[in-house]
C-alpha cells in the first residue's frame, strides 16, 4: 500500500476504482445464504485494500456495507501521521541513569566468586 498517495473517498470513484466479487456465503443463515452469491469482496486497485462483507440475507445491503467499510479504511489511509519531535534527555536524568547503572554494578559484583589468597 502506498501511503504517500491520496484515495478518493466519494462513493463514484470508488465504485470506478474498486473490482467487486461476488461468491456464495458460509455457515448458518439458511438456504438462501447456501445457494445465492450474497457475500461480497470488494479489491480496491490503487491502494491494494480488500474489504469483505458476508453479514446481511441481500447482495445490496452487503454491497452498501462493503462500500462503506472501504471508505471508511481510504480515509485512515489518507490522514497523515503527526511528525515525532525527538527530544533530549535533561542532565538531571542522564546522572540519574548513570547512578543507577553504577548501583546495578555493584550489586553484580558482590555475586561473583570470591578468590581467597593461598599463601
Amino acid at each position: 500500500m502506498n501511503k504517500k498517495m491520496k484515495f478518493h473517498t466519494d462513493l463514484r470513484s470508488l465504485k470506478r476504482e474498486t473490482k467487486v466479487y461476488l461468491y456464495c456465503g458460509r455457515g448458518p443463515g439458511g438456504q438462501r445464504r447456501n445457494k445465492k452469491e450474497t457475500c461480497v469482496r470488494l479489491h480496491h486497485i490503487p491502494s491494494g485494500v480488500t474489504v469483505t462483507a458476508t453479514e446481511h440475507r441481500y447482495q445490496a445491503r452487503n454491497k452498501e456495507l462493503a462500500f462503506e467499510r472501504l471508505q471508511k479504511r481510504l480515509t485512515k489511509l489518507n490522514k497523515r501521521k503527526k511528525p515525532r519531535i525527538p527530544t533530549r534527555i535533561s542532565r538531571a536524568k542522564k546522572e540519574n541513569i548513570s547512578k543507577e547503572k553504577k548501583r546495578r554494578a555493584e550489586k553484580k559484583k558482590l555475586r561473583r566468586k570470591v578468590e581467597i589468597p593461598l599463601e
